[in-house]
């Protein structure tokens, strides 16, 4: 194995929980990798944890799964579909059904809860159309082979005084019966991935489909609002996230054009637009992680803030925030959201390039109060595509002496990877912005799987005294502590050289 894999199993028992949003058709690689996981699971430390607590993954269906699927596919007619019609998803069934008492129903459904039909949305249990004072039971078809009872089964109807005589019972499916998976099987070709999965934001679904199923794209979108409560949107990814402003161009597939919409992340509210800003509902784990490591009375700088998910709940807890973001468009839903949750006078806000906002207000902020060593400094950078590129701003930002390495401030830098060794990768790359080594004063923390091969990572150290300060000239008269680098001695052209 190589060490990329190695690592993603020993490194994290966070891996497999990535993939939470996907359907049980997208997962068809799960089967190899529970066997990996069985063969390694005494070899590679943690490991048991993984499989032990994951509950994410759609277990490899079994034969009885692939029956429930033809027995409970739509009407083959739908194949093809592109505008969706939902009387053409009817079907008609045979199942098989016990006679009964309708005073005794509940006792046998207790007695026979292994072997009558489970299956949400359909009724358990109808009325006989040629006795008003008898029910009819609807039996499992898989538990009830050929309509003939087990001995079990004749012993538990024996008991209760009931004819052990199975009968068939004509069942009709409608769309509302069948689920969205099963609905985009019928409808898609035949052997191709039925669906991507999707984000929730508010009342917004967003999808990244591929190329296959762009011909279908209105009615995926159209199921999906029919049976997600509460989703009245659902829009595609149509490019790529833009590394400048981190939005991308998107195309509603369904519903409502409203993409002004609200979330709750970790108890807190924020409100935006979808189509302007970012935000991801698979980094509410990460949010709380960092926000977990701050203490009231920190100081937490935001380099590429967004609409606040680390800032405002810093600010919450009583952090000193600074909080940046390049886009016009976030930092207003930045200074929104600031309102909404009542931390507009804790939250110092600014519109500025990530660069600007290190070598303008962090410096000053830094030069400051990190002589008097009143309080802690944390600088989170999460903007993984670019954010290792910016830690080249902290060679040499103050002039003076170091305080002592417990004040020094620590940095949460974010960063893909695509690399074999993706730990060792970040780390290399960061310690090549620096100009220093990390090793034995970084962490590096898987935060997800973003795509095949590629992982989104946290690297946090604390920033080195010989490369945070520079030495003052000998011949400079005011206080080294108290003195900025300008602009003449240090350009930002310096600084990334």
């Amino acid at each position: 194995f190589s060490s990329r894999t190695l690592w993603r199993f020993g490194y994290s028992a966070r891996l497999l929980k990535t993939n939470h949003f996907r359907t049980a058709a997208s997962n068809t690689s799960f089967p190899a990798v529970w066997m990996l996981l069985a063969q390694y699971s005494g070899r590679i430390p943690g490991l048991f944890v993984v499989v032990k607590k994951n509950s994410f993954f759609t277990m490899p269906e079994t034969l009885e799964d692939k029956a429930n699927l033809e027995l409970y596919s739509p009407h083959p007619g739908v194949r093809g579909m592109t505008l969706l019609n939902r009387e053409a998803f009817k079907r008609t069934v045979v199942v098989p059904v016990l006679k009964v008492k309708k005073e005794i129903v509940n006792a046998l459904l207790k007695s026979l809860k292994h072997t009558v039909l489970q299956r949400p949305g359909l009724k358990r249990v109808v009325e006989d159309p040629e006795d008003e004072d008898n029910r009819l039971v609807i039996l499992d078809p898989h538990k009830i082979p050929e309509f003939s009872l087990g001995e079990s089964e004749q012993e538990v109807l024996k008991q209760l005084n009931v004819r052990p005589e199975v009968s068939k019972y004509n069942l009709e499916l409608t769309y509302e019966n069948f689920k969205s998976e099963e609905i985009l099987r019928a409808v898609l070709p035949e052997g191709q991935e039925v669906t991507s999965g999707f984000s929730r934001v508010g009342h917004i679904a967003h999808l990244n489909l591929r190329d296959h199923q762009l011909p279908y794209r209105h009615l995926i979108g159209q199921v999906i609002i029919d049976k997600n409560p509460g989703i009245t949107c659902v829009v595609n990814k149509t490019s790529i996230i833009d590394s400048t402003y981190r939005n991308f161009q998107m195309e509603v597939l369904a519903g409502e054009s409203n993409l002004v919409t609200k979330v709750k992340e970790n108890n807190i509210a924020y409100e935006l637009d979808f189509s302007k800003v970012y935000w991801n509902p698979r980094l509410s784990t990460e949010h709380g992680r960092i926000v977990q490591l701050l203490k009231p009375g920190d100081v937490l700088f935001d380099v590429f803030a967004g609409i606040g998910p680390f800032a405002i709940p810093a600010a919450k807890k009583k952090c000193h925030v600074f909080a940046n973001d390049l886009n016009p468009e976030s930092y207003n839903w930045l200074l929104h959201n600031c309102k909404l949750n009542k931390v507009d006078n804790k939250i110092k806000a600014f519109n500025m390039d990530g660069r600007d906002f290190l070598l303008g207000p962090v410096r000053e902020e830094l030069s400051k109060e990190l002589p008097e060593q009143r309080k802690s400094f944390h600088i989170v950078m999460n903007l993984p595509a670019l954010a290792i590129e910016f830690l080249a701003v902290f060679r040499h930002l103050l002039v003076g002496e170091s305080c002592g390495a417990a004040g020094l401030p620590t940095v949460h830098c974010y960063g893909f990877s695509k690399h074999d060794d993706p730990a060792k990768d970040i780390q290399e790359r960061a310690e090549a912005s620096l100009g220093t080594s990390l090793d034995g004063r970084c962490s590096t923390y898987l935060v997800r799987n973003v795509a095949p091969n590629k992982e989104m990572l946290c690297i946090s150290f604390q920033i080195p005294a010989d490369v945070l300060y520079k030495r003052p000239c000998p011949d400079e008269a005011k206080p080294a502590s108290k003195r900025l680098c300008t602009s003449k001695d240090f350009s930002e052209e310096k600084l990334l050289s």
